[in-house]
């Protein structure tokens, strides 16, 4: 199995070398050169098997000879294992055909669990072979950043710093990376935005120098090994509903794009998923790409839902390689438009062939709390801001075919606005009761590409 840039420049790699090396050389994100396809009678083979068997399944095909089947398995029981529900993600009645598939039940309350737990395993396993140590720096709009620290703490190969955007996270997110004890990992609070933190991560791994002389590796959605186990749980949902016999479909809120490829992945396997809609906050850029073919930022504006207040989608490089038949020559093209103007305008083709494989919808503040409180009202659940925008989103589109919308955090993430919407301050689980009481321990750093860069290299060498 190879994997091959989305700029069509650098060369290609092994699937533990793609997750070690996470951003390519030449810019460009990480795909495998093939997408294994699953026979149907393996799809309905899936029936009643455990969350971890089905990791197994679905994922062995893409990782080639870069692990053997007992380190697979060894990794995938290891980081499921601390899960607080034995199906690991459960799927929930709505309505008539509306599903939502709980993605919380990991260890930092959100979806990112699933694909972080698993990459912290993978990671140590292929460094502790090699005999080598690795720098991880991360950008989170909110939930990646602890999902990463979680996964990676106390871990002999890696040190690990996260950029988090300042004062635009909840404070739960933030004292989820900031209470963190171990001094392998660091919270950077940076003067900025998300977008900032992430163009600050890109600018760290496109300088040679640096990336080679603290041996840099990337966690975020940019990493292939992010997105392939995200596939996961597409299977397992779509399987319980009576897949491959019944098409599904489902609804993603997303910012970064990473988790609804995740599912266009699924769909390329051969799992039969009618439609993939996203759903989109105030920062609706991708609705308006895939609504005008113009992909154009247009900055940030804080929201309730602060894990999607993104303008430059990393991972919709991915779809975008499809887009335009994987010609890496075109896609570059557009990045750099979108580096130096800010965006870029998506082909005729390219735009017919995007919707054809997703449709969006998107979702004002004043909907997603009226969204909160007619959840816990009507349908008995109580729903984290994000979550909220993928239901609203998702009855637009309810059908003969089921609907399934992802939800992506537990409520008591985000106390103050589920607060404010249902009249309800949802409690964090027992296991982190006394997450206000721990000490925080984090940096403030400007949005300055060379001071964080010796930040990070002082505190690797020392």
């Amino acid at each position: 199995m190879q994997y091959i840039s989305t700029r069509g420049a650098a060369p290609a790699l092994t699937f533990e070398e793609a997750m070690l090396t996470g951003l390519a050389r030449d810019g460009g994100l990480y795909v495998p050169a093939e997408v294994p396809v699953m026979a149907t009678a393996d799809i309905a083979a899936l029936a009643g098997l455990s969350y971890e068997d089905v990791a197994y399944r679905v994922m062995r095909p893409f990782m080639g000879d870069s692990f053997s089947d007992a380190e697979i398995t060894d990794c995938i029981a290891r980081a499921y294992a601390g899960f607080g529900h034995a199906a690991r993600a459960p799927l929930v009645q709505m309505q008539p055909n509306h599903f939502l598939l709980e993605l919380f039940h990991g260890p930092t309350l959100a979806f990112k669990d699933f694909a972080m737990q698993l990459i912290g395993q993978l990671f140590q396993t292929a460094l502790s072979r090699r005999g080598e140590r690795v720098t991880i720096v991360g950008a989170t709009s909110g939930d990646t950043g602890s999902a990463a620290m979680e996964a990676f703490r106390g871990l002999d190969a890696v040190e690990v710093f996260i950029l988090y955007p300042h004062g635009r996270v909840s404070d739960v997110q933030r004292r989820q990376m900031t209470t963190v004890a171990e001094a392998n990992v660091h919270a950077l609070a940076l003067a900025g935005d998300f977008d900032d933190c992430q163009a600050r991560l890109k600018d760290m791994f496109n300088d040679f120098d640096f990336r080679d002389g603290v041996k840099l590796a990337g966690v975020n959605s940019i990493n292939w090994a992010r997105v392939l186990a995200q596939v996961v749980y597409y299977f397992t949902a779509a399987v319980s509903l009576g897949a491959p016999h019944r098409k599904v479909s489902f609804t993603v809120p997303t910012g970064n794009f990473g988790d609804i490829f995740a599912g266009h992945i699924a769909r390329r396997m051969g799992l039969p998923i009618e439609k993939l809609v996203v759903a989109t906050n105030q920062n609706d850029i991708l609705h308006r790409a895939l609504s005008s073919g113009d992909y154009v930022t247009q900055g940030v504006t804080p929201s309730i839902s602060p894990s999607m207040d993104i303008q430059v989608s990393s991972n919709f490089e991915r779809a975008l390689f499809d887009a335009y038949d994987r010609d890496g020559n075109a896609v570059a093209q557009l990045m750099d438009e979108l580096k130096s103007g800010g965006g870029f305008h998506i082909s005729q083709g390219a735009l017919g062939r995007l919707r054809d494989l997703f449709t969006s919808g998107r979702v004002s503040e004043e909907e997603t709390s009226a969204m909160i409180a007619q959840a816990k009202r009507d349908m008995g659940e109580l729903l984290c801001p994000h979550s909220a925008v993928g239901v609203k989103v998702a009855q637009h589109h309810l059908g003969t075919t089921p609907m399934i919308t992802l939800a992506t955090a537990h409520p008591a993430k985000f106390p103050d606005a589920v607060e404010a919407a249902s009249g309800i301050r949802p409690p964090l689980p027992a296991r982190m009761a006394d997450l206000f009481e721990r000490p925080e321990r984090m940096t403030r750093v400007e949005n300055d590409l060379a001071d964080l860069q010796a930040l990070i290299r002082g505190e690797v060498m020392a």
